[in-house]
């Protein structure tokens, strides 16, 4: 492909209010695209992308190695922008959960977990979210929007920016892996979540392997296949029930894609193994869920699929119509998974003093919002 054929291909996003456009989220080829539309060569996006997406550099006039009269005309077309910081929240187990706000003024939250071995970053992909699993408390908010990969991509970085961990070297870095687990259903919103996650995967850029990212989906079975078949990522699947009567009431997407559809297509899901396992995930609802016969038709329901299961002890929030399953049940039903063969680790909640566990996620600046005065926008400090 010729230099003047990509400028073609650049249709670049909104401006922001300043008339600029933010760099941060464009792909390879849209970057490329940028710089020849200017008339530079093709190799300055290869200049900016290392900048970008590895340096994590902000400013124009620190990329050192593009003349000046081109940073300044970068810095009159464009900003390399993050979502901004509205909120940040330290937990008691060094969970950090930060609320960002996009340039619409719509707010997500995006987690971060640090553990011995990894620090896991978990990352949404929608403004509340399309479905209404009962046990979530992302479900209790509706769906607002889609995020751009901008939005996806941008929580990444804030989070390397947070943790100072742009130049760590790799062995010492504290973002090591990402779970799309945050708000919203990723396979409802896949064409930029995918853009996100190639950038993210890049090894001139963000650098994280895709053996270090797991998808989770509630089961959104068509889509299922293209995810494996173009991203190759890790796969988790919010199971929760082994009925199709129970799931239809915990997680409704059920009653569209029905418990036999959704494993026949964990089982064709491209690249699973022993090797790299899908992981199910199972939330213990007391009463609900948690019996040993729940227990032996989830082990009769996986079978001849390379799997484990995440127990999760439910996550209390305000207004839940669930309680979380005794210590002592939780126990059982996990030695039943793992005489048969499959592992079942107990996830330590995490971050639950900040409503930072799984299930709690919930944007609650739509409750601050009703607090706090509209022209409100400062920006409050990490506590």
């Amino acid at each position: 492909m010729g230099l003047d054929s990509h400028a073609s291909l650049f249709a670049p996003p909104p401006p922001r209010a300043d008339g600029r456009v933010n760099l941060a989220g464009l792909s390879r080829d849209e970057l490329a695209a940028a710089v020849t539309e200017m008339g530079e060569p093709a190799f300055r996006a290869q200049q900016l992308w290392r900048w970008i997406y590895n340096a994590g550099e902000t400013d124009f006039d620190r990329m050192s190695n593009i003349a000046k009269p081109l940073r300044t005309r970068l810095a009159e077309r464009f900003v390399v922008a993050r979502p901004a910081e509205s909120r940040g929240q330290h937990s008691f187990d060094g969970t950090a959960k930060w609320l960002l706000r996009m340039d619409d003024g719509q707010e997500v939250e995006t987690v971060h977990i640090p553990e011995e071995d990894r620090g896991t970053l978990c990352v949404s992909s929608q403004v509340g979210c399309t479905l209404t699993c009962r046990f979530c408390h992302t479900g209790t908010q509706r769906l607002v929007r889609n995020l751009e990969a901008s939005e996806i991509v941008g929580q990444v970085m804030l989070a390397r920016d947070r943790l100072e961990d742009w130049r760590a070297p790799e062995g010492e870095r504290k973002l090591t892996n990402i779970v799309l687990m945050g708000m919203g259903e990723p396979l409802y919103n896949f064409d930029n979540v995918a853009k996100a996650m190639r950038i993210v995967m890049d090894g001139e850029g963000i650098s994280i392997s895709r053996r270090r990212i797991t998808l989770s989906t509630s089961g959104v079975v068509p889509m299922m296949q293209r995810c494996g078949e173009e991203l190759g990522v890790n796969l988790a699947v919010s199971l929760h029930a082994v009925t199709d009567e129970l799931r239809d009431e915990l997680v409704p997407l059920n009653r569209k894609y029905p418990v036999k559809e959704l494993l026949d297509a964990c089982r064709a899901y491209p690249g699973t193994s022993n090797a790299r396992r899908i992981t199910f995930e199972y939330v213990m609802l007391k009463g609900v869920n948690d019996t040993l016969a729940d227990a032996r038709e989830l082990v009769r329901l996986l079978d001849g699929i390379p799997a484990k299961v995440n127990l999760i002890p439910f996550n209390p929030w305000p207004g839940a119509p669930y309680e979380c399953s005794t210590k002592e049940a939780i126990q059982r039903f996990s030695e039943v998974l793992m005489e048969a063969g499959y592992a079942s680790p107990v996830r330590t909640p995490r971050g639950r003093d900040i409503q930072a566990a799984c299930g709690q996620l919930k944007s609650d600046s739509v409750r601050q919002r009703r607090a706090r005065p509209a022209v409100d926008s400062a920006v409050s400090a990490p506590i």
